[in-house]
């Protein structure tokens, strides 16, 4: 990322980039725009983010596909940077109660996603954050790739088929690293229809609901905030 020219005036972030404290000025994830007639050195965010509402990226086991909201299809695989994750078990989305994996990033215009797997494709996912916890990395440092697998089995005498989430990685750059992770540490990542209050929470990163609600590791939380009073980042 390329360094901007420092200016008389003080760096000023724009109403948009504005999380619930004000990031400090040269936070990774700010991109500044000097303008020549006044000197200013304006900051904007790389990342597009409504507080609670990501874009959603749905998973269909069923077609071993990757959708935006069910309607634009993504193909059979993702590859992102992580900004936070979560893995717990609640009643969400009228499922019943399940072990659930949510992963956020931002995708390559910027928008901050939200991506749910459940089942076996958690399992999968806990074989690849093994390895990297022994290295002394997190899902952050890396960019994980996230590709559908057919799967067959039989019953009551009939093949069926369905699609599991298989993870992989590589090495992250360092620029994007610590992009994602000011930008974590300034905005509350957190999904408001995933959000029960009532999770137990077997992993998480970076995951945060506003008002401190967020429930630690094996431990629950009573109440559901309100993300109206929050800006967005834009």
């Amino acid at each position: 990322m390329a360094t901007a020219t420092k200016s008389s005036k003080a760096p000023a972030v724009t109403p948009t980039a504005v999380a619930a404290t004000t990031p400090a000025p040269g936070r990774a994830y700010l991109t500044a725009t000097l303008d020549e007639a006044t000197g200013e050195l304006t900051e904007t965010s790389r990342f597009r983010y409504l507080p609670g509402h990501p874009r959603q990226i749905r998973f269909d086991a069923k077609a071993g596909q990757f959708n935006i909201n069910g309607l634009t299809q993504l193909g059979p695989a993702l590859s992102f940077i992580p900004l936070a994750w979560r893995i717990f078990s609640d009643d969400i989305l009228n499922m019943g109660r399940k072990l659930w994996a949510e992963l956020f990033y931002a995708d390559d215009k910027g928008a901050v996603c939200a991506v749910l797997f459940h089942g076996y494709s958690v399992e999968n996912l806990y074989r690849l954050i093994e390895p990297l916890f022994y290295d002394e990395l997190t899902l952050a440092d890396v960019v994980v790739h996230v590709r559908a697998v057919k799967k067959e089995t039989t019953k009551e005498g009939k093949k069926a088929t369905y699609y599991l989430a298989e993870f992989s990685y590589e090495p992250a750059g360092l620029a994007e690293i610590t992009a994602r992770r000011d930008f974590a540490q300034d905005f509350p990542l957190w999904r408001a229809e995933t959000y029960t209050g009532a999770a137990d929470m077997r992993i998480q990163h970076g995951y945060a609901v506003p008002g401190g609600d967020t429930p630690a590791a094996d431990n629950s939380t009573p109440g559901s905030p309100e993300p109206a009073a929050l800006p967005q980042a834009a």
